[in-house]
């Protein structure tokens, strides 16, 4: 992810050049909002650059290659592409649900548990929505259902 900018939004809050959040202030401040807002929309810019120049880069693709061994590659290439921008659609949603988060003043808090997810995993992943106990005992429940279909 790029670097975050020192501008204002439509709140009027202005980061200061370099701000990273710290535990010495209030727990999702007005700082410390803005500061994950304008992550999100510059990795969220990133994202919809990477899917441009994967249309551009399909658009201009030569799909009739005369060898056949050529023409799988090709398409195999363009498969995984898509996968991975199908992902990134997937992703961008997770990004403008959790800038609608910090625009409804929700961002941060566990929607499990009400708990404060922490500023380390939120600069880990931005798009987090459960505390880390809260996430392990998500996926611990996962495994065990999973576990349980496997046996029948």
């Amino acid at each position: 992810m790029s670097s975050i900018n020192t501008a204002k939004d439509s709140g009027g809050v202005e980061l200061p050049k370099g701000y990273q959040p710290g535990g010495d202030e209030e727990y999702m401040s007005a700082l410390q909002l803005e500061y994950y807002k304008q992550k999100l929309l510059s990795w969220k810019d990133e994202l919809l650059e990477e899917s441009r120049d994967t249309l551009d880069h399909l658009k201009e693709e030569n799909w009739q290659e005369p060898d056949v061994n050529d023409r799988a590659t090709v398409e195999a290439d363009a498969s995984l592409e898509l996968r991975t921008r199908d992902r990134y659609r997937k992703l961008l949603d997770k990004i403008d649900a959790a800038v609608r988060r910090i625009e409804n003043n929700d961002y941060g808090f566990c929607e499990e548990t009400g708990e404060e997810i922490g500023l380390k995993r939120l600069e880990a992943r931005p798009i987090a929505t459960l505390s880390i106990e809260a996430q392990e005992r998500h996926e611990n429940y996962e495994r065990t259902h999973i576990d349980e279909k496997d046996d029948n």
